[in-house]
């Protein structure tokens, strides 16, 4: 049956089109990993399979950051290390997310030392967060699945960097929601 005669019997089909933009990109995340640590493992079984990544339109991780759009920090970031994660986060297209994965992005875990960041969103601004050590592939689902449910209830808003390569973090003063969600 063709959508037209469907429409001739049932009524008509109406929506905007942000509904359907939301929707699309809920359903078409694409992320790019960085698996600095231990934590990559348990993302790489995350990618598998066994989990079905595939129903929520995550199956491909993109290597480039041009073409993601969820960037998954999974890992110890260290200080000559955290501008380049910045680089790679300004590379990529608006809008953009992040999920810190594991203990040590997430608050630099069991490394308290001078040269390992303390968390991730000191120099990012990240949207939600997956405890463990290193967490299991079901908790990053979770995770993902929190990242779209933020895209379908509203889009972050476009932020465009006009600076240099590696630009400070976006201040978020004039909206009063909160920027991350912990994920257990």
């Amino acid at each position: 049956m063709g959508l037209d005669k469907l429409l001739a019997r049932e009524g008509f089909l109406t929506t905007t089109v942000e509904a359907v933009l939301k929707w699309a990109q809920k359903n078409s995340v694409w992320p790019m990993p960085l698996g600095i640590s231990c934590c990559a493992i348990e993302m790489m079984a995350f990618a598998s399979p066994r989990f079905d990544v595939a129903r929520f339109g995550s199956e491909v991780f993109r290597m480039t950051p041009r073409q993601s759009d969820l960037l998954i920090v999974a890992g110890t970031v260290t200080y000559k290390m955290a501008w380049v994660v910045r680089k790679i986060y300004d590379q990529m297209p608006d809008p953009k997310w992040v999920i810190s994965m594991g203990v040590c992005a997430s608050t630099g875990g069991m490394f308290r030392s001078y040269s390992v960041v303390q968390g991730i969103d000191q120099f990012l601004p990240v949207d939600a967060y997956v405890s463990g050590c290193p967490p299991r592939p079901e908790a990053l689902i979770k995770a993902l699945m929190v990242i779209q449910e933020k895209i379908q209830k509203k889009h972050k808003p476009i932020l465009f960097n006009f600076g240099k390569d590696v630009s400070p973090t976006p201040r978020q003063e004039e909206y009063h929601t909160p920027m991350t969600e912990i994920v257990i």
